[in-house]
């Protein structure tokens, strides 16, 4: 197990970069560095990458209990606030690139586009619920919410299940991509539901010893 010293020095910073790539990628490519460009259309490039890898970070964020249980990693934990925190911007940009980007603030075209796409409703409603969970993510908030805390924080369950259903019903044709997020979800809320699941005294017993 790596020292804690070690987890903030060098895994965080390094975790810290490496989740930030995407976001230099779309940089790279608006200014033309190294060849990259943002395609034919700029915008939904921007959106789709925001998009993809909030969803991404979600998933990650929710496996990192199962993994740590699974690789006897418990030091993985110490790294999910992070991951959260980057699910909570990259979706957040996925929201404001549509916003302001595509409809430009143009509120009567927003509200067409709303009744058009009702998908657009699914996610909005998972970035809402996101909010609560990136303002309380300090340690503060985790000793004012003691108990609370935790409960609240299960919102991360239907906000994964939202996002998929979200891209689920944007794509217009090939469904394969959202249905792997939906299956890789359901594995992980399933561990979840496994393990919470009411155990025999005796069995209880073992597994604690």
């Amino acid at each position: 197990m790596p020292s804690s010293a070690v987890i903030r020095r060098v895994i965080k910073p390094a975790l810290f970069v490496a989740c930030a790539l995407p976001l230099l990628s779309l940089v790279f490519a608006a200014f033309g560095i190294g060849g990259a460009s943002l395609g034919a259309n700029p915008v939904e490039r921007i959106q789709d990458t925001f998009g993809q890898w909030g969803l991404r970070f979600l998933c990650i964020t929710l496996a990192v209990t199962p993994v740590r249980d699974w690789f006897n990693m418990p030091w993985l934990v110490q790294l999910r606030r992070m991951l959260g925190l980057y699910a909570f911007f990259y979706v957040l940009m996925h929201f404001l690139t549509w916003l302001i980007l595509d409809q430009g603030f143009y509120w009567s075209g927003i509200l067409k586009d709303i009744g058009e796409r009702p998908f657009i409703t699914i996610g909005f409603s998972a970035l809402v619920l996101l909010v609560p969970l990136a303002v309380t993510s300090t340690n503060k908030m985790m000793r004012r919410l003691g108990r609370r805390w935790k409960k609240l924080h299960r919102l991360i369950y239907l906000i994964c299940l939202l996002a998929v259903w979200h891209y689920y019903w944007q794509v217009k044709s090939d469904v394969t991509e959202p249905l792997i997020y939906l299956a890789i979800v359901l594995v992980l809320l399933g561990w979840r539901a496994w393990k919470a699941r009411p155990k025999p005294a005796a069995t209880a017993v073992m597994e604690e010893s």
